[in-house]
């Protein structure tokens, strides 16, 4: 198993070296935006990029309006506000296994850094701020951020049930491609619900990968997750994963974007981002936990990619 990184002043083990949070937050604020991975924003980016597909896609498919501007620094906000209420959730839930495990034990609530009760004063914090911004969109997408509250409610207990828990958190994650599609078009629609599913399938790619740090303890403590599933048959399934989603995200594509300049455009997008999963796969080592970590972050790269072309398909 992997060792702890603890320091007096409550570092979490798996968080980014000389994060902002330990340099320059104050003392009394650190445990609660450990309680949120502010010290570990990668989570934010996988949460935000559909959010951007979904903006992108809609836009790309008529036409850029002013309000998208909104949308863009809203769901911004939103992600960030979001995923720490979830993290904060699944710290909860989980307290007890994560103090079973070595890279979760000096999280704020196992490590004795805040209470249970401290821990739901501020998710409940985190949830109503999050709240007055959805509330600034349109009906449909406010709709749709309240039915999103029921995956990452569940998320967080799936691992005791299922071997599969990377689905519900692949549901829970991906939720902003329908949000935002329905914040600029007003309603929901085929092309939002095949990139829904693109980055559900990214999820199972990249979150399997990151479970193989754990699956020593996971086996100790009898923990489910595709990486134990897989084992030594991770690459084949990573693969097709791989494949799958690119299809659907260029099918997603297809569906919305009219013919002509913007169409080409953005059917480079899934090329682009499926190249990056395929780099990933060329340097995956899993039972190495520090490249399994490396890889799962650089997660952030493909998506953002994909991001960035979809917008330029947008204004072409």
């Amino acid at each position: 198993m992997q060792g702890t990184r603890q320091t007096p002043e409550g570092t979490v083990a798996d968080a980014v070296r000389g994060n902002w949070v330990d340099r320059l937050a104050p003392p009394a604020t650190r445990p609660y935006l450990r309680l949120s991975r502010a010290d570990r924003p990668i989570g934010t980016w996988l949460l935000l990029l559909p959010c951007w597909w979904g903006i992108a896609l809609a836009a790309a498919s008529d036409a850029p309006r002013w309000v998208d501007l909104w949308l863009v620094i809203g769901s911004a906000a939103g992600a960030f506000l979001m995923r720490g209420a979830g993290c904060t959730w699944n710290d909860i839930t989980d307290r007890d296994i994560d103090a079973g495990v070595a890279r979760t034990r000096s999280r704020p609530i196992p490590s004795g850094q805040v209470s249970v009760k401290q821990a739901l004063g501020w998710l409940v914090a985190q949830a109503l701020v999050s709240a007055l911004i959805l509330f600034s969109f349109n009906a449909a997408a406010i709709w749709l951020g309240v039915a999103s509250l029921i995956p990452v409610a569940v998320y967080p207990f799936a691992k005791r049930f299922t071997w599969w828990p990377q689905v519900f958190l692949g549901i829970a994650f991906n939720w902003g491609a329908l949000l935002l599609w329905a914040a600029h078009k007003g309603s929901l629609g085929w092309p939002a619900t095949v990139l829904w599913l693109s980055g559900l399938i990214w999820t199972l790619f990249y979150d399997t990968i990151y479970a193989h740090q754990d699956k020593e303890d996971d086996v100790l403590i009898g923990v489910k997750s595709t990486a134990r599933l897989f084992a030594e048959k991770t690459p084949q399934w990573l693969a097709g994963f791989l494949v799958v989603s690119v299809l659907l995200m260029e099918l997603a594509v297809f569906l919305a974007v009219p013919a002509g300049p913007g169409l080409w455009v953005a059917a480079l997008a899934p090329l682009a981002f499926g190249a990056h999963l395929v780099w990933q796969m060329t340097r995956l080592d899993i039972d190495n936990p520090d490249t399994c970590l490396r890889l799962f972050r650089a997660n952030r790269d493909a998506g953002l990619i994909a991001a960035l072309i979809l917008a330029v398909a947008a204004i072409v």
